[in-house]
């Protein structure tokens, strides 16, 4: 667990080993740091609320407290994929051009388009689903953002480069654990989605249960083409598979 909260947020916890083991043990409880940062903006975004501003800014602050406990890690990520996706370069190049500091043009304008996205999916669900339907939203795309690099992190996916942090936890955890996070994760999205609805639970909870399971569906594509496109994956391409799972997930709930 110190290992998943001091790799995905800045909660200064101290991660006393850097090894495989370690990373592995942290990736299969990846899907707790997202629980504790979806807590976290939930209760800025319901702060707000209750002060009696707009939906709109508690949208803005939900986006905004993930990001700053992630030292906008995963949105960075996200963009360096986009401007080497985007270069259609050879994959040396590719990876080449996702080190340097910069943005490109596909990196911001990705970026843009997936912060708008998840801003007005939680406007919306905070304006007319209430505050308990935003708020879980708000988790929920949490826990579903690091589940997905749990499953990124599975036993048959390899590194594209031999170092980073992307290398030492890439291959980590077990096809089998990865599936069972996965499953747990997307059963308990369900019933918590049930229980907010409690008027209409099935609904609720089928709209939970395929928010995540789209989110980490969208998100295993976008691995998938990584692997093909630079012949594994990296920190950078954890980071947006992260953000594209998040983002799918509101999509999805925008939906139902």
């Amino acid at each position: 667990m110190r290992f998943a909260l001091g790799t995905l947020t800045v909660i200064p916890v101290g991660v006393p080993r850097w090894d495989r083991e370690s990373a592995r043990r942290g990736m299969e409880w990846a899907p707790l740091a997202g629980l504790i940062v979806g807590l976290a903006a939930a209760a800025a975004g319901l702060s707000l609320l209750l002060l009696g501003t707009s939906a709109l800014l508690a949208a803005v602050a939900s986006v905004a407290v993930p990001a700053v406990l992630t030292r906008a890690l995963h949105l960075d990520g996200l963009a360096d994929v986009a401007d080497g996706l985007g270069s259609a370069m050879p994959a040396d190049e590719a990876l080449r051009i996702m080190k340097r500091s910069d943005i490109g043009p596909f990196g911001v304008l990705t970026l843009v388009l997936t912060l708008l996205a998840q801003t007005a999916v939680f406007n919306e669900l905070y304006s007319e689903g209430g505050w308990a339907q935003g708020a879980l939203a708000v988790v929920v795309s949490a826990v579903t953002a690091r589940t997905a690099i749990t499953l990124a992190a599975r036993s048959d996916v390899a590194a594209a480069r031999p170092e980073g942090l992307g290398a030492l936890v890439a291959g980590t955890v077990p096809v089998r654990t990865a599936v069972t996070v996965a499953a747990g994760v997307a059963v308990t999205a369900g019933l918590a989605g049930g229980i907010v609805n409690w008027w209409s639970p099935l609904p609720g909870a089928l709209s939970y249960l395929f928010a995540v399971v789209f989110g980490l569906a969208a998100a295993e594509g976008l691995s998938w083409h990584c692997r093909r496109r630079f012949g594994g994956v990296t920190g950078d391409v954890f980071g947006a598979v992260a953000e594209c799972a998040s983002t799918t997930a509101l999509v999805v709930l925008a939906f139902g």
